[in-house]
């Protein structure tokens, strides 16, 4: 292996191994508040001066800069801090749900420089075509892609459903009443020049809240995590070795529909009995006798309970039951270090983490499973916002200076 040859990139031809060496290190920028040239040297596996030619080439895109650091703990010359300069590259970033549509314009290094929601009318009909004319007037109303020489990389939609990631159609949307979508199709025919030139990637809501949990929220650093979120309904986004697990056509996740009280509840799917028929945000709302918010979060059961209201501190204990029998098979399946509350089950976190506990230590095989954490989501309801953003960066990180270049 050459000096300033990556591990992984060794017998590549030199082209492919400066445009991983690229790729690797804008990432890590990307990732990061600002790292060091050294720890970028260390973190990639290259030598310095490899590093100091990947660092300028990204500099003479406009895609990073450097600065020296304030503060420097040991003697000698501080390494440079690398940043990213987020007004250069630009994602968009979609969210469709059932009661809102979320629009962000991210720049590298997560950035947020534009954000905007589109609430429906009340009782109107979540269509495939009222929703792909909003979602095209929501991108369209952010101005032209490119501003002072930046470049937007792409089009990330988070959708509550089954996507097929390969085409961004959407198989099956329960809460939308949507089946056989081409939904990345349709907005690309739909945008006018130049924003229908870019690449369009939709990804399920759930999925891409793991993703943007592993990149900037509690999941990073962590290998082996669920995501769970749940809303009108219940979604789960998987990571094992650090990598996603999208299975088969990119279907995998959908734990709120699996089967824990086959006695239980029709659900929208045309199942009895499903996960999110027990934990859904509605299901608990409803169980505690108060009046669904539009938002549908939880707060106001948790704060109900809080007060002595005996209705909602049932619901609670039933949803922390329900929570821990799901955890429990997700946890004989998959052996997660961590379990991240997401969506409206961010809410109810504190309220429920002591009674999940107690319920999951009388089922059964609790003490062949390993143990895990669990933890409220870092980033709140933005999650899938971020990871659809990171879904649209990928073009760029892939190849830097080729997508810059255009």
């Amino acid at each position: 292996m050459s000096a300033g040859q990556s591990p992984g990139a060794q017998g590549a031809p030199q082209t492919e191994v400066r445009q991983h060496n690229l790729g690797q290190m804008l990432r890590h920028v990307h990732l990061s508040e600002g790292v060091s040239r050294s720890e970028l040297t260390r973190v990639t596996g290259v030598n310095r001066s490899t590093t100091g030619a990947v660092v300028a080439a990204l500099t003479d895109a406009g895609l990073v800069r450097e600065e020296t650091p304030r503060t420097h703990p040991s003697a000698g010359r501080p390494s440079p801090l690398v940043l990213p300069v987020p007004e250069r590259a630009q994602a968009i970033a979609l969210e469709v749900g059932v009661e809102r549509i979320r629009v962000e314009r991210v720049g590298l290094g997560g950035k947020v420089l534009e954000r905007r929601t589109l609430m429906p009318e009340a009782d109107e009909p979540v269509t495939f075509d009222r929703t792909v004319a909003r979602l095209t007037g929501l991108v369209e109303s952010l101005g032209t892609p490119a501003s002072a020489g930046g470049t937007v990389t792409g089009i990330g939609i988070a959708v509550p459903g089954l996507v097929r990631r390969a085409d961004g159609l959407v198989r099956f949307a329960p809460n939308l009443a949507w089946t056989d979508e081409p939904l990345a199709a349709v907005l690309t025919e739909r945008l006018a020049p130049p924003w229908d030139r870019l690449p369009v990637a939709v990804g399920n809501d759930a999925d891409l809240g793991a993703l943007g949990e592993h990149a900037r929220g509690a999941a990073r650093g962590y290998r082996d995590f669920v995501y769970l979120s749940a809303n009108v309904g219940v979604g789960g986004g998987l990571f094992c070795g650090g990598q996603p697990v999208p299975g088969q056509g990119g279907y995998a996740g959908e734990i709120g529909h699996m089967i824990v009280n086959p006695d239980g509840n029709r659900c929208r799917c045309g199942a009895r009995g499903c996960w999110e028929t027990e934990i859904g945000t509605d299901v608990i709302i409803a169980a505690a006798g108060l009046p669904v918010p539009p938002d549908h979060s939880l707060t106001g059961v948790v704060e109900a309970a809080k007060a002595g209201d005996e209705p909602a501190a049932r619901a609670l204990d039933e949803a922390a039951r329900w929570l821990a029998i799901g955890l429990g098979n997700l946890a004989v399946v998959l052996s997660p270090q961590l379990v991240i509350f997401g969506g409206g089950l961010q809410d109810i976190h504190e309220a429920t983490a002591e009674r999940i506990a107690h319920y999951g230590a009388i089922t059964g095989l609790s003490h062949a499973r390993a143990p895990y954490a669990l933890r409220r989501s870092a980033l709140g309801y933005r999650a899938p916002l971020v990871g659809a953003a990171e879904l649209a960066f990928a073009p760029l990180l892939d190849d830097p200076l080729g997508l810059t270049a255009h």
